[in-house]
């Protein structure tokens, strides 16, 4: 975040006076402990400062970038999840290619009859059909889609970061978010994040408006 002029000499001031009270601050300013609050707030809520209860203001020593990571860094996938856009395992490849159509995603995630993922489809998984002279309302989609076990995934609670270094690592363009599904081994679709997700989220930084 981007300190005011006013910010900026209150963490000098309790940088180099710490710990230090909120009146003597407001003298020092030659302002009221009233007109201070509100810059003090936002000071201790960004982590330049802490507070402790009869004590006062002290400097924390984290700079703007300390303090940006370690935000960062508690923020997880279900803060900036998607909705899943899922086929069944016998839909035709026609189907599925008019389906990432209308819904302009680029990964498909297919699931069987009890709604568990089977598979994932990639443009690139539909662009090799279609070169094929095969007629595409008759491949399902389950003959060229990647199957499970070999298919990354995630969950909503795991960190933004961690799951963005799985997209990079990988080269896809997405990952399902899923859940355990209680009636056996396997798991239920949920979300997806993608590479628009992490956009988004640096967006927001720039911004100033994370989670």
């Amino acid at each position: 975040m981007e300190l005011t002029s006013r910010q900026e000499t209150i963490v000098e001031i309790v940088k180099n006076n710490g710990p230090i009270t909120g009146e003597q601050i407001a003298e020092r300013l030659s302002l009221t402990r009233a007109t201070l609050r509100p810059d003090l707030a936002i000071l201790t809520m960004a982590g330049y400062l802490d507070a402790r209860p009869r004590v006062g203001y002290f400097y924390t020593g984290k700079s703007g970038t300390q303090l940006l990571a370690e935000k960062v860094k508690h923020i997880t996938v279900k803060h900036y999840q998607s909705r899943p856009v899922v086929v069944q395992e016998a839909a035709s490849v026609y189907d599925a290619i008019c389906t990432m159509f209308l819904e302009d995603v680029g990964s498909l995630f297919v699931v069987d009859k009890q709604a568990t993922l089977v598979g994932v489809l990639s443009r690139k998984d539909l662009l090799r059909a279609s070169l094929g002279k095969q007629s595409l309302e008759s491949i399902p989609v389950s003959i060229i889609m990647t199957r499970m076990p070999n298919i990354t995934v995630c969950k909503a609670d795991d960190l933004i970061t961690e799951v963005a270094k799985k997209l990079i690592d990988k080269q896809i363009d997405s990952l399902p978010i899923v859940t355990e599904v209680d009636y056996g081994s396997g798991f239920e679709v949920t979300g997806r994040i993608t590479k628009t997700n992490i956009t988004a989220l640096l967006v927001d930084l720039a911004n100033d408006e994370m989670i």
